[in-house]
């Protein structure tokens, strides 16, 4: 295969992991909720999506058991935060904590474990093209829902009721409360549907993208996310498009290894965290296009009563 198609598809398999996870805290966001525990909750999907592979040696079951305990965590924070009014920002680093320090008890009985050969999945004729073949066409499905994902995910925020009362809770839950609609519930439906796709983002790493556990394998990925939600400045299509860029610069650290250039590996290790902070820098020198765009509520607790 080309070096450059090998480049653009691991571009694509690794974007996907903080596509995922980063659409599913812009819902959060979005509902006005902080969740920092995003590291967490996909360490626990990964090893939770992990384990029911080895024991079911199928891949999807592992994709629901990960979403199922990035939602079950979300819900724990969200009763936390949304109910007892809890500092969003304190309970978020708690999970990510607690997270981290579960996934690793739970997951020392399979850090030897093998999952079953990965079946692949070349889109007919098209994988067999020149170059854009092998670089777009012989991916897993879970990158193209990826895409399919964040096209609803836009048309659900834009173009229909339910996408607007969750802006609306947003930007002004007191408004929303005075026309009736329940904030607290819809904020919770949005942190555990956020929760889910984090969830999602750590099985997919743990069964595809990696098919391996170990401790702390999410590496700083849940960090990332968040750090994309600021960066694509609330908006889908643009998480998107800065996963595929922060995915690619974390693939370019193997390629030009593979290239034999003389590079330190230390430097190489640490592009795709430079990378992040220097693009949050050159985004904060503005910060009105930020206020725009970010949801006012955001990060504020909901008093009902006052």
């Amino acid at each position: 295969m080309d070096s450059t198609a090998l480049l653009i598809a691991s571009t694509l398999s690794a974007g996907t992991v903080l596509a995922i996870a980063a659409l599913g805290l812009l819902i959060n966001e979005k509902s006005g909720i902080v969740n920092l525990g995003a590291e967490g909750m996909m360490l626990c999907a990964a090893i939770a999506g992990f384990a029911a592979v080895v024991h079911t040696g199928n891949t999807w079951v592992g994709f629901a058991a990960g979403m199922a305990a990035g939602a079950v965590l979300a819900a724990l924070f969200g009763f936390l935060v949304i109910w007892l009014n809890t500092n969003q920002y304190a309970t978020g680093l708690a999970l990510s904590i607690f997270g981290a320090g579960f996934s690793a008890f739970v997951g020392v009985g399979y850090v030897q474990e093998k999952l079953p050969e990965q079946m692949h999945y070349p889109i007919p004729y098209l994988a067999d093209l020149p170059f854009i073949g092998p670089a777009l066409f012989r991916q897993h499905p879970m990158v193209y829902i990826t895409m399919a994902l964040t096209g609803a995910l836009i048309w659900f925020l834009y173009r229909t009721r339910a996408g607007l009362v969750l802006r609306s809770v947003g930007e002004s839950p007191e408004s929303a409360h005075a026309l009736g609609y329940p904030v607290r519930r819809i904020r919770l439906a949005a942190v555990m549907a956020g929760g889910a796709l984090c969830g999602l983002a750590g099985a997919y790493l743990s069964i595809v993208y990696t098919p391996l556990w170990v401790e702390g394998m999410v590496a700083g990925k849940g960090w990332i996310a968040l750090a994309l939600t600021t960066f694509a400045t609330w908006r889908p299509a643009r998480v998107l498009l800065g996963a595929y860029l922060f995915g690619g610069v974390t693939m370019l650290q193997f390629h030009l290894q593979s290239l034999g250039v003389d590079v330190p590996p230390q430097f190489l290790t640490m592009l795709p965290y430079l990378s992040t902070i220097v693009v949050l820098v050159l985004i904060s020198r503005n910060p009105l296009w930020i206020r725009v765009n970010m949801p006012t509520s955001i990060g504020k607790p909901f008093y009902p009563g006052a």
